[in-house]
């Protein structure tokens, strides 16, 4: 049989891969015995055409939305509330949703239903579409019997990660408009008029100064290479982009937002409302503390709060509270997180605080970006003002240099 494993070498680093063995134990000797800790075996069963289709066209056929997995999901637990059938359920779904790719998806869902499985082991052979938050919450509603209500928390918590994820896009989608927009005009500038007065000057027969100088040499390169300077541009987002997949460029990055003013606060607070919130959504839900922090780990992007999750998963294996990691972890984690999760250990509500502690740090997201755009604004002037003035100087100078002399 062939399994998945997932292993942490001496390191510490998390290894996963692929093996054949007889059973999960075999598999689970043989990695210690290569010095490996085991952390999870599956059975790998063989992928049905419809996963190898989704696979090789993923690109191709698109992706489905965080709005389309709400859809999906307050449908579906809305239906079984109602008492239609799982399967009759996806049935409707299934020729309500115009996404081809999530289309395909449900189909393949309604196949392994007929087939016997479960839901939530049908789900998990989608790992880019539904994470393991959603599969866990999924799994143990059906071993509650409670599949409606799993249901309805899981929507209830991809809709608060939507609007937190478009609170912070809105924050940022106007300087990236401006400087696009700023960008695109200066090029046309630098194609078009900066040629015509580049004539104007070499007619006058003056010395240039060196500002000058810089901006008609790069507007001799934009007017005459045109087609390889877009192609260069290409060339570097493409670059960029493999760059920032790079496991050294992410940790740089993760490091630097997380020191940026007003940037790197607001970076704590959503990574500390993403963990709060996951976490009261999988003990809520039943899932216990070890798996449950090990999925948040994995639902959270920055590394280092993945290395908190990682060491805090550890620490509850020893018997040591959560609360001690958190407050350990008081550069990342507010101080607040801590002290709030100690509470809940020692009431035994701590789903109930991590909804609290997710509700209050959402709400401070909400404030700071809403400041954080009115911040921008005024930032944004002042350096579109910067480039104009370099602009407009470097261009004017020469001319008041001759009516110096005339």
């Amino acid at each position: 049989m062939k399994f998945s494993y997932k292993a942490q070498d001496k390191k510490g680093e998390i290894i996963e891969g692929y093996l054949e063995a007889d059973d999960k134990f075999s598999l689970a000797n043989q990695l210690r015995g290569e010095g490996l800790t085991p952390i999870s075996v599956e059975e790998t069963k063989k992928k049905s055409k419809i996963l190898f289709l989704i696979d090789k066209l993923d690109n191709l056929i698109g992706s489905v939305s965080v709005y389309e997995k709400i859809t999906f999901t307050r449908n579906l637990g809305g239906m079984i509330q109602a008492g239609l059938s799982l399967r009759r359920s996806l049935d409707v779904l299934e020729k309500q949703t115009k996404n081809k790719k999530f289309k395909i998806i449900i189909n393949s869902l309604c196949k392994d239903i007929d087939e016997g499985d479960s839901l939530s082991e049908s789900l998990s052979k989608f790992p880019k579409v539904f994470s393991g938050l959603f599969v866990s919450m999924v799994k143990a509603g059906e071993e509650s019997g409670s599949l409606a209500e799993s249901l309805k928390e899981i929507r209830s918590n991809l809709e608060k990660v939507y609007k937190l994820n478009k609170r912070i896009k809105g924050a940022l989608i106007y300087p990236i408009i401006v400087v696009s927009a700023v960008v695109i005009t200066g090029i046309l500038m630098f194609i078009y008029v900066v040629p015509t007065l580049t004539k104007v000057f070499k007619d006058l027969n003056v010395e240039l100064p060196k500002t000058t100088k810089l901006v008609i040499t790069l507007s001799d390169f934009l007017s005459e290479n045109t087609t390889l300077a877009f192609l260069i541009l290409i060339a570097f987002i493409i670059f960029i982009t493999f760059l920032f997949k790079s496991k050294k460029t992410k940790i740089f990055i993760d490091f630097i937002i997380l020191r940026l003013p007003m940037i790197g606060v607001i970076a704590k607070e959503v990574n500390s409302a993403r963990t709060a919130r996951t976490l009261s959504s999988l003990l809520s839900s039943g899932v216990d503390m070890t798996k449950a922090l090990s999925i948040t780990g994995n639902v959270l992007q920055n590394i280092y709060y993945k290395k908190i999750l990682k060491n805090a998963e550890d620490s509850v294996k020893q018997g040591i509270p959560l609360s001690k990691s958190f407050k350990e972890s008081g550069k990342l984690y507010p101080i607040m997180v801590g002290e709030m999760v100690e509470v809940g250990e020692e009431t035994g509500n701590l789903a109930k605080m991590f909804l609290d502690i997710a509700i209050f740090y959402e709400e401070e997201v909400d404030n700071k970006t809403q400041n954080l755009s009115t911040i921008i604004e005024p930032v944004m002037m002042i350096i579109i003002g910067i480039a104009v003035g370099f602009f407009a100087v470097s261009m004017i100078t020469p001319l008041y240099g001759v009516l110096e002399y005339m």
